[in-house]
């Protein structure tokens, strides 16, 4: 029976949780705090393009205190209050530079703006969202000196294995340039997460779970994945309401259904933070799931008691 299994993970739920993650590691629950710090990214400013990727609007998932006319502190102060009256019991708070991409600047900018979160008394470590471009050694030898002493992680935006898709949605990197940032930080000792959108136009159900063996063999040690969602006021959602018949939007049901699957090929080792996303009320076109994410999860971990099945459990290492 699958209660009897023993998880490499070292608890009794069916993947390699985030929440279970930091219990074991720092004793009880972590915040992330979401940080605009004022970066923009390059397929923005110029350098690359303009109008960002085709599906990106950060007002769709930033709360109301994240704003870059206040300064960091502001935001870490505003963001413990409010985090505060829904979960009175966290241990602490991580800096997460969620806006676009938090490594687009000199060395000297981004010191002063992640050592400013560090030196509030309550923030314990920082999680810097960013894309695989916009790290060179400079950058990554300095975030490394930072992780002798603060818990730190870098989250890459990869959305996609496939360079294809990520020419559609504009992303202006390539897989390549992913691989390359990956292997980069991981020879620092860096630890590192890859966040990935399932269902992007143009990949189908069977490429979807192709990439589970691939994302599988990254030297990460966290995953981020959410399902593709039209989001107002962006190029995909023109495109969406120009031919809507060229998208396919998972109901709830097909995209519990797919990620089982998907995570049965999955890395066992890897912490997975989220198996699907939120907008804020307001932003997406579309049918709603109507649930939140806590919801959501319950949803899935209900599937795959009824499936028997787990992380990890068809993953194959290759070689």
């Amino acid at each position: 029976m699958a209660e009897k299994i023993k998880y490499p993970w070292g608890h009794n739920r069916r993947f390699n949780t985030y929440s279970d993650y930091f219990k074991q590691r720092f004793g009880g629950r972590i915040q992330k705090l979401s940080i605009d710090a004022g970066f923009t990214c390059p397929n923005r400013d110029g350098s690359k393009g303009r109008g960002g990727c085709s599906f990106c609007n950060n007002n769709a998932f930033s709360p109301s205190y994240c704003q870059p006319v206040k300064s960091i502190g502001k935001q870490i102060e505003e963001g413990i209050e409010f985090h505060k009256k829904r979960y009175p019991r966290t241990r602490g708070y991580l800096g997460y530079f969620q806006s676009y991409s938090n490594t687009y600047e000199s060395i000297e900018v981004l010191r002063s703006r992640y050592e400013e979160a560090l030196s509030h008394p309550e923030i314990t470590g920082l999680v810097i969202g960013t894309r695989p471009d916009t790290v060179n050694e400079e950058i990554l030898d300095y975030i490394a000196s930072i992780a002798k002493h603060h818990y730190v992680i870098i989250e890459y935006g990869l959305e996609s294995c496939y360079n294809s898709t990520l020419e559609r949605v504009n992303r202006g990197h390539t897989f390549e340039e992913s691989q390359r940032a990956i292997e980069m930080t991981a020879a620092r000792g860096i630890r590192q997460g890859a966040h990935f959108i399932i269902g992007l136009p143009g990949e189908s159900e069977p490429e979807i779970l192709a990439q589970a063996e691939i994302i599988s063999e990254l030297p990460i040690q966290n995953v981020k994945f959410h399902q593709l969602q039209i989001v107002k006021n962006t190029n995909m959602a023109r495109e969406y309401e120009a031919d809507p018949g060229s998208f396919h939007l998972f109901n709830l049901e097909e995209y519990l259904e797919l990620m089982a699957s998907f995570i049965e090929q999955l890395n066992p080792g890897f912490v997975i933070e989220r198996i699907a996303g939120e907008v804020n009320q307001g932003y997406l076109l579309g049918d709603s799931w109507g649930l939140r994410y806590d919801k959501v999860l319950e949803k899935f971990e209900n599937l795959l008691a009824n499936k028997d099945t787990w992380q990890g459990k068809e993953f194959r290492k290759s070689g």
